[in-house]
């Protein structure tokens, strides 16, 4: 990962579907052998970095990692290690929340080092805005980290741009990264600066302005949901679904790769160098994703805006 990313600069693999069920109970060598084959797919494209949250699966995400890494001495030294923390999942009768103190940060970090069984973290994302957080102290819990050697690198998640400048008025060192969900369905993120002065304003939640900070203070922009769950390549839902879908698998076609790998160049060809993250656990979609990883979107002007005026069903303001 760099401060400032050019286009096509690869893929990140998000680790979210690791670990087995979203239920409390352990895994089991059938959950890190499956691990391990994602992560082998992944490294067989070319990806590198690797997407954890300290929530994924309870903390069975992390965990069957550091088995992967166990197993292969030496794969810690090939792969950038990314986690999340700063959601806490329900348990019991006490709601989800949000956690960023400082004390909290530190600890939820120590848990994840050991779950991953590495001594350090290369980028550490705060998962989601604390509206009690102390930016001061949140600052102070970050320095220590990267002092300590436990954290390189830090950014955030699903955060505005005022936050983020917030937040980076503490800091002694760049926030590097927002993680934000963007794809080819969920364009708020896009549509945000075309809907300006139109009725369809009312109904953009995306804070205007967010991808404008990035772009200007070489925060790289991560996208979740980046396949948009499969919206495109094979399980449409609506008339507009199925009509992108198809102009998809023409262009597909027409350049020799995957459905995938177009839609990860639809965002990569977007000048904020968008990074996506893909999340399957399944090898052969990971594979089909590898194009994307390692070269630069092959999508001109005309086809990008056929793939977004598709997708949206409507003519631009």
């Amino acid at each position: 990962m760099t401060t400032r990313p050019r286009a096509g600069n690869g893929l990140v693999y998000g680790c979210m579907g690791l670990g087995g069920s979203w239920q409390p109970e352990p895994y089991g060598p059938v959950d890190v052998d499956a691990a391990e084959a994602a992560v082998a797919a992944a490294l067989d494209s070319g990806i590198t970095t690797f997407d954890h949250a300290d929530i994924y699966r309870h903390g069975k995400a992390e965990a069957v990692f550091g088995e992967v890494l166990a197993r292969s001495p030496g794969l810690r030294e090939r792969l950038t290690l990314q986690t999340k923390c700063g959601i806490r999942l329900p348990d019991g009768d006490r709601p989800g929340h949000y956690d960023l103190r400082g004390a909290s940060v530190v600890r939820r970090v120590e848990e994840s080092l050991t779950r991953l069984r590495t001594d350090v973290v290369d980028v550490l994302l705060l998962h989601r805005p604390d509206p009690l957080a102390d930016p001061d102290d949140v600052a102070e819990a970050l320095t220590s980290l990267h002092r300590q050697g436990l954290v390189r690198r830090f950014g955030v998640s699903n955060m505005s741009g005022p936050q983020i400048a917030h937040l980076q008025a503490s800091l002694p060192f760049p926030l590097e990264v927002n993680q934000l969900e963007m794809s080819l369905h969920h364009r708020d993120w896009l549509e945000s600066g075309v809907v300006v002065n139109t009725a369809e304003a009312a109904g953009n939640g995306f804070p205007h302005g967010t991808l404008e900070h990035c772009r200007a203070h070489g925060v790289a922009l991560q996208a979740w949901g980046s396949l948009a769950q499969g919206r495109y390549t094979g399980r449409p839902v609506t008339p507009e679904d199925r009509q992108t879908a198809a102009l998809v698998r023409r262009l597909a076609q027409d350049k020799g790769t995957t459905p995938e790998t177009v839609l990860l160049w639809w965002l990569q060809r977007h000048p904020a160098a968008v990074v996506p993250v893909v999340g399957s656990t399944r090898p052969e979609r990971i594979r089909a994703c590898r194009d994307a990883a390692l070269g630069a979107p092959r999508l001109d002007h005309q086809e990008w805006y056929d793939l977004w005026l598709a997708a949206r069903g409507a003519p631009l303001p």
